[in-house]
């Protein structure tokens, strides 16, 4: 994984755990500064992943954050 891969990641997995509004409307605005004209690359694995994504909701196999909270806690503990 290159160094720009695992600092996207990083990324990643810090927004989707925040429930910081002030802190992704910052990030949301800092991507809406830079360049609209540049266009976001996906790997086939993303694309992959995505549509994976897509096909989970479309049938259903979702799970609230609060059930994913329960699930942390129980295996925390």
């Amino acid at each position: 994984m290159t160094k720009i891969e695992v600092i996207k990641n990083r990324l990643i997995d810090r927004v989707l755990a925040t429930n910081n509004e002030s802190l992704l409307k910052a990030i949301d605005s800092i991507f809406e500064s830079t360049s609209e004209e540049e266009k976001v690359l996906l790997s086939s694995e993303q694309i992959e992943m995505l549509q994976m994504s897509e096909n989970d909701i479309k049938n259903g196999d979702i799970v609230s954050e609060s059930e994913i909270e329960k699930l942390d806690e129980e295996w925390l503990s």
